[in-house]
């Protein structure tokens, strides 16, 4: 068998780690620099954006294994910048305030949903523009790829909302801290067994094709999408499982900012 399939393998649990571990570096300080910090660092990562659009465009008519690593990173670079938004407060949603005690029901779904309004439309946007653009291309590894974090994201913050045994809070960065009290932690329920078996077939269907796969090109592009599904249904496991998956990151992390320095003006 080529190295390619593993290359691409360990390609996308290095971008996944690396890229997780960056946003949350970069957030973290900004937290502790205050003031327009957070508005700086979404403003300087906008090359990131531009990069991966480009990269997004040139990759779909390159059928090489050059392509598929491309808009493999296109896309990561996309989600991410998206992600950059979120994670410091710029694009959430409307509500920004806590859950109110013993709010459920409806009423709870209607909140949570204001906290993420306006960062699920954009989500969503990049999902349909990315569609477009790639419909009929040769490569659509790009694509494929974004489909993947769109749909473990979604599941991932249903089965919050609804509630899982575990949980990791301490990542959350200050614009967002309102967010912790829309969690739940409880037992598992309908939303976690469906997000589990979507993100296990569809890592299936992809080692299916890695399986197919007559050229390195083909395997590079299979085995991505398949490690990428096998790890966001790893992270839904770790919802149930207690293992201590913030220490991937927390070494890399400078300390949160005690409570009494933590009320400076929000960005």
């Amino acid at each position: 068998m080529s190295l390619s399939p593993w290359i691409a393998a360990l390609s996308a649990l290095f971008l996944w780690w690396f890229s997780t571990g960056a946003l949350l570096l970069l957030v973290r300080r900004a937290d502790r620099a205050g003031g327009w910090a957070h508005r700086q660092l979404l403003i300087m990562a906008v090359p990131l954006l531009v990069l991966g659009v480009i990269g997004l465009w040139q990759s779909l008519a390159w059928d090489g294994i050059g392509g598929v690593y491309v808009g493999f990173a296109a896309a990561l670079a996309i989600w991410g910048w998206i992600e950059l938004a979120f994670l410091t407060g710029i694009i959430t949603g409307p509500e920004r305030a806590p859950c109110p005690p013993g709010l459920s029901g409806l009423a709870r779904f209607s909140k949570a949903w204001g906290t993420v309004a306006w960062h699920e439309l954009a989500l969503t946007m990049g999902l349909l523009l990315i569609v477009i653009v790639s419909s009929g291309a040769e490569n659509q590894v790009g694509l494929w790829t974004y489909v993947i974090l769109f749909v473990a994201r979604i599941s991932a913050k249903l089965n919050l909302f609804f509630g899982v045994p575990h949980m990791t809070t301490e990542f959350i960065p200050r614009p967002l801290s309102h967010m912790a009290s829309y969690f739940r932690k409880g037992s598992v329920t309908a939303a976690f067994p469906i997000g589990i078996t979507v993100l296990t077939f569809a890592a299936a269907c992809f080692l299916f094709q890695l399986s197919l796969a007559e050229t390195d090109a083909e395997a590079a592009t299979w085995a991505l999408l398949a490690a990428m599904a096998v790890l966001a249904t790893l992270e839904h496991w770790l919802m149930v499982v207690p293992l201590a998956d913030a220490k991937l990151w927390r070494w890399m992390l400078p300390a949160p900012l005690p409570a009494s320095q933590d009320e400076r003006p929000r960005s």
